[in-house]
């Protein structure tokens, strides 16, 4: 799980320091780090034991939860019920693609 999780932090925080580039006209500083987190995001899930499709296929769901987080207490809009509810449905999601007992 905590791959997940720094997965998640270096793609939404790679990707927002190059939205602030480009769309807030910050300095190309901003996007050098940016593109080096996002390469770092790269290489982070294939810490991971499972296969890559079961890997990325369960690290969408901590995405969700990351970005709406993100949103949060970045952005300052709280995340609305149907987003809490569509949250929860993801992370059982993630439940059942990592952890369920395989034969």
């Amino acid at each position: 799980m905590v791959y997940f999780i720094l997965a998640g932090l270096c793609e939404i925080g790679g990707g927002y320091l190059v939205w602030l580039w480009l769309r807030e006209g910050r300095s190309f500083h901003f996007a050098l780090l940016g593109w080096v987190i996002l390469m770092l995001y790269g290489i982070v899930p294939t810490l991971q034991p499972a296969h890559f499709g079961r890997v990325y296929a369960a690290y969408s769901g901590f995405f969700i939860l990351l970005s709406l987080l993100w949103g949060w207490q970045i952005d300052r809009i709280p995340p609305d019920r149907f987003d809490v509810i569509g949250c929860a449905i993801v992370l059982l999601g993630v439940g059942v693609i990592m952890y369920f007992p395989r034969g």
